[in-house]
């Protein structure tokens, strides 16, 4: 994932992508404790995509399971996401904005990054 502040980054790494933005959208600005193990009605298993999720628990997984953080939002991140994959299949900065819930002005400067990346690459 791009541009995720690194815990979350690391939460993918565990757990996937799926889960790693469903924990931080449902715990996002919060300080959270993953226990050594999650039972079926914890947060985790319930509200961040289970099974993946309760990865995140597992000594082997994770140098040190039980650890209080602060779980950042990762609500930006993912509006960007989503407007960069829209504006690469080609959708119009109106559609790509309300598709990521971002600005139309957002759109164009997504456009304009990616049309910089891929002159980067030709040169």
């Amino acid at each position: 994932m791009t541009n995720l502040p690194l815990i979350i980054a690391e939460i993918e790494r565990v757990a996937g992508r799926d889960a790693a933005l469903a924990l931080s959208l449902a715990k996002g600005g919060q300080t959270v404790y993953i226990p050594r193990e999650a039972k079926a009605g914890h947060w985790l298993v319930v509200r961040a995509a289970g099974g993946p999720a309760a990865k995140l628990c597992d000594p082997s997984r994770v140098a040190t399971p039980g650890p209080r953080f602060l779980t950042p939002t990762a609500k930006r991140a993912q509006q960007r996401r989503t407007m960069t994959e829209a504006r690469e299949a080609g959708a119009p900065a109106n559609k790509a904005a309300a598709k990521s819930g971002m600005h139309e002005r957002s759109a164009f400067r997504a456009r304009r990054r990616l049309r910089k990346k891929s002159q980067g690459e030709l040169f």
